[in-house]
């Protein structure tokens, strides 16, 4: 499958596993024991003041798992030709975002932490920042066509 074939039908919650105590529970994630890809970045999103967005980007070729650690948040995600929105508000599932599908994390609630676990370690180059040449490569174009 080319990047650009991605979809929102593409996206999911995934639940994963999650072992009760009385003491607290705990969420483990092993890589692709649980997700659909081995684990090469972690990185988390705190103290996000009121109104702020995160995210306003695609990737190339990434695919990710958020998480919603604490509190709540919603993800907007978009295929280039439709649009949908997931609330997260549990620890023990992740929303799976394949590659080419952009993002924008809104609503974040007074303490909300969004844990993202990354199949790439950070390359600048891997960024979709500009929604116009987001839908190019999804249509197809190469970059000098999207410019």
């Amino acid at each position: 499958m080319k990047s650009s074939e991605t979809s929102l039908g593409d996206c999911r919650i995934i639940e994963l596993p999650k072992t009760e105590n009385v003491k607290g529970n705990l969420t483990a994630v092993h890589g692709s024991g649980e997700i659909p890809f081995d684990v090469k970045r972690v990185y988390y999103l705190y103290d996000v003041p009121g109104g702020e967005t995160r995210g306003g980007h695609a990737h190339k070729d990434l695919r990710q798992l958020i998480v919603c650690v604490s509190g709540s948040f919603d993800v907007l995600l978009d295929d280039g030709a439709a649009r949908r929105t997931f609330s997260l508000n549990r620890p023990w599932q992740g929303l799976y975002i394949p590659r080419m599908i952009w993002r924008e994390i809104v609503n974040f609630s007074t303490g909300g932490i969004c844990l993202s676990l990354a199949s790439l370690s950070y390359d600048r180059d891997e960024y979709l920042y500009e929604y116009d040449e987001f839908r190019a490569l999804k249509r197809g174009l190469g970059l000098a066509e999207a410019r």
